[in-house]
């Protein structure tokens, strides 16, 4: 095995008189015939003095890096990601937003850009490029516009969440069918409209927020006796469904459905939710007297069409 710490101490001692020696170090690549190196590299010391010290400075994986650049450019090259050069690395330079994975050969995993109201301009759809990529988190950016770029993202097979909060969005179809791996999904406070595809019945989200948007239709598919979600927020929006026929996991927690047309009754179910609100719809029924129904106070229940029952006053008989 080549010995690199005595070929450094070499290159520390030489004072070159005409032209540096020749090193041999044993090579990984296969012997070709008449190979006169017989298997051997040819390095002088100048070389391997310029590896030593120039690698290590090479940490961000040229296809991030390009992929990076095209964003920016996309972007229309905000002063916000100045830090973002050509002559810089994007996993050791500190380059605003951008998060690598040091244990995996510096990959760029998250990407996250929050508060700017400079940045103007769709979601670059060369954020599909960035393979490795984890975590896309766009959040109170207000000129953010345009649609969600679709066929970009579904490409990112590692892409398990997305949070796009507070922008400029709208669209009116913006879940592919591949979204349905993620972990969660946060669109929160955007313009979106239009119905859910019917490719959401296939989620099982540990965090659905769909509140502040204009979109309406059915959103029972969300819904599942064995679905493993931890919070279903939809609120806000004009969503219109029969609320009685839904299946309710016992192991939700946390579910928001105010602010919407839903109506029928309480479902079976629900009573497991800690926390709970489906005011201002137009649900009907009798609250029911059992599990946690009956901790809330009236805020969880009031501005229904005809919802009664404690906390809320006596049903009329």
């Amino acid at each position: 095995m080549w010995n690199w710490k005595a070929a450094l101490k070499t290159i520390a001692v030489y004072k070159p008189t005409h032209s540096p020696p020749i090193l041999l170090i044993p090579s990984s690549k296969p012997v070709q015939e008449n190979d006169e190196t017989n298997g051997n590299d040819i390095v002088s010391p100048v070389d391997i003095a310029s590896h030593a010290t120039s690698a290590p400075s090479r940490k961000c994986h040229p296809h991030d890096k390009s992929a990076l650049l095209q964003i920016k450019k996309e972007f229309n090259n905000p002063t916000l990601l100045s830090s973002w050069k050509p002559d810089s690395d994007c996993c050791q330079d500190d380059w605003l937003g951008v998060i690598c994975d040091f244990e995996q050969h510096y990959r760029v995993t998250d990407i996250l850009i929050t508060n700017n109201s400079e940045l103007s301009a769709p979601i670059p759809p060369s954020l599909g490029k960035l393979s490795h990529l984890k975590t896309l988190y766009f959040e109170d950016l207000p000129n953010l516009t345009g649609p969600i770029p679709v066929k970009a993202l579904s490409k990112l097979t590692r892409l398990k969440q997305i949070t796009v909060k507070s922008t400029g969005l709208s669209v009116d179809r913006f879940i592919p069918p591949s979204y349905s791996k993620f972990g969660g999904l946060v669109l929160s406070n955007n313009q979106l409209s239009g119905p859910l595809p019917k490719t959401f019945s296939s989620f099982d989200l540990f965090n659905l927020q769909l509140a502040h948007n204009n979109l309406e239709g059915d959103a029972s598919m969300l819904f599942g006796s064995t679905k493993q979600t931890n919070v279903i927020d939809i609120s806000w929006n004009k969503f219109s469904f029969d609320l009685g026929k839904v299946e309710v996991s016992k192991d939700l927690p946390t579910l928001d459905v105010s602010h919407n047309q839903i109506y029928g009754k309480l479902p079976a179910g629900i009573e497991n939710v800690l926390n709970l609100n489906v005011s201002y719809n137009l649900l009907c029924g009798e609250i029911p007297k059992r599990g946690n129904l009956q901790k809330f106070d009236v805020s969880t229940y009031f501005h229904n069409k005809c919802l009664c029952g404690s906390p809320l006053p006596s049903c009329k008989k």
